[in-house]
């Protein structure tokens, strides 16, 4: 359909319009009293509408591949997905993967980027945190919002199960994400708990304690909550649990971290 301005204009100058869309391009047949300027200027407006979507759109069409792509990508892997079938899901042009993100190859890697974003939410994590300077204060409050968002909404979604595969399996994409998403952030936490413990960052106690601390988060990511529930039956993973099992980790941590900075230091 053509714009409305063109349409009024159409009417005013009675002129002949042929568009395709497969090929944009306009033709006029301008009776002469309408100035050669004008059919140029309505034509450059014209392929302008056509050519470049409003950003809204553009982004929403973004938003829809990266959605699809991460239910794909949770299901089949990134071996098993195909550019078509995410767009098909996404109600999209089959092209639209590689216009929107050059291929699917750096799709995934978008959708890998976008699931640690919302596994670990830097800016609720700084929001939990803003005030308190209290060290252990601080390391509660950052093991709730972890936790929180582990047992949450996102444990339903294709978040999770896209971070659980490409942990057990290979992908083109994963050190280009670690460089710029995990890296960093496993750089904070070392320097975190080296404040807790009080040894430098680099020391391998602080190493030990990283792991020591990762290992019941990597379990509610990796794990099969209905294996688990059978396996301990009084164990609860809903969202309303949350609390009681970030304490519950914070608590186990911090003893464990007190006794391994002492060890560490009497070391040294």
């Amino acid at each position: 359909m053509q714009p409305s301005w063109l349409r009024h204009d159409m009417r005013r100058h009675k002129i002949k319009f042929k568009f395709d869309w497969r090929r944009p391009a306009l033709y006029f047949a301008p009776r002469p009293s309408l100035e050669k300027g004008r059919v140029q200027e309505m034509a450059r407006r014209t392929l302008r509408h056509a050519r470049h979507p409003k950003s809204e759109d553009r982004r929403g069409t973004r938003e829809h591949l990266l959605e699809a792509a991460g239910e794909v990508f949770a299901e089949k892997g990134f071996s098993g997905a195909t550019a078509k079938e995410i767009s098909e899901r996404a109600g999209t042009n089959s092209a639209a993967v590689n216009y929107y993100f050059g291929g699917i190859e750096p799709l995934y890697a978008a959708v890998l980027e976008e699931a640690q974003n919302r596994a670990l939410a830097v800016q609720a994590i700084e929001k939990a945190i803003e005030g308190i300077t209290d060290p252990k204060e601080r390391f509660e409050a950052v093991v709730g919002v972890v936790v929180q968002t582990l047992l949450g909404p996102v444990s339903s979604s294709w978040v999770l199960r896209v971070i659980a595969r490409d942990m057990v399996t290979s992908s083109p994409t994963r050190d280009a994400v670690k460089e710029r998403v995990i890296l960093p952030r496993a750089r904070l936490l070392r320097q975190f708990l080296g404040n807790l413990v009080r040894l430098p960052e680099d020391d391998p106690a602080v190493a030990r304690a990283c792991v020591t601390l990762m290992a019941p988060l990597f379990l509610l990511v990796l794990g099969d909550r209905r294996m688990l529930k059978r396996a301990l039956p009084s164990l609860s993973l809903d969202p309303g649990d949350a609390p009681a099992m970030a304490r519950h980790i914070t608590r186990y941590a911090l003893a464990g971290l007190e006794v391994t900075g002492q060890d560490a230091r009497r070391r040294r």
